[in-house]
């Protein structure tokens, strides 16, 4: 069911049936070079990428990372949603796109709607988001969409520095 609709985009809860598509988008080189190799290498680890992740955080926190599709087509395209992420005090928005529709608006769009979502439905105050310093595209989208940078932070568990924007 979806959560928004845009000009060009259907945003909804991702379903284990979406697995295929999340194999994919997971083991794009985009993927592991700016969000990180999330060790899904066959369907089932999707599905339990999906059910442990996503839609445990639908029931849990009522929000997660969404599915982005087409209109046109019903096409598959990213993810974009919300995630309470440990070792940061707010909820962060977080978007990946497959390769093949990058470049065409498409993630704007999408968080663009997230943004919106978050503070007109789900009445979340502040949003933040986190990203790499060599990710120069997602640090525009992140400036287009209302967010500044704040500072450096590091994640539990996870050495790498990232820069932390904040609305």
């Amino acid at each position: 069911m979806p959560i928004c609709k845009t000009e060009r985009l259907i945003i909804s809860e991702l379903t284990i049936q979406d697995a295929p598509f999340v194999l994919t988008l997971l083991n794009t080189p985009t993927w592991i070079q700016y969000i990180g190799d999330r060790g899904i290498k066959n369907i089932d680890e999707a599905r339990n990428y999906l059910l442990n992740g996503p839609i445990a955080s639908y029931k849990q926190r009522g929000f997660g990372l969404y599915l982005i599709k087409l209109k046109e087509g019903n096409i598959p395209i990213g993810m974009s949603g919300l995630i309470k992420r440990e070792g940061l005090d707010n909820v962060d928005i977080g978007f990946a796109l497959h390769p093949d529709y990058a470049r065409k608006g498409y993630a704007f769009e999408c968080a663009d709607a997230i943004m919106k979502y978050a503070r007109e439905v789900l009445k979340i105050p502040v949003i933040v988001a986190i990203t790499t310093e060599d990710n120069a595209s997602s640090i525009s989208l992140l400036k287009k969409i209302g967010l500044q940078y704040k500072e450096m932070v590091i994640l539990p568990g996870n050495p790498k520095e990232y820069m932390l924007f904040s609305t």
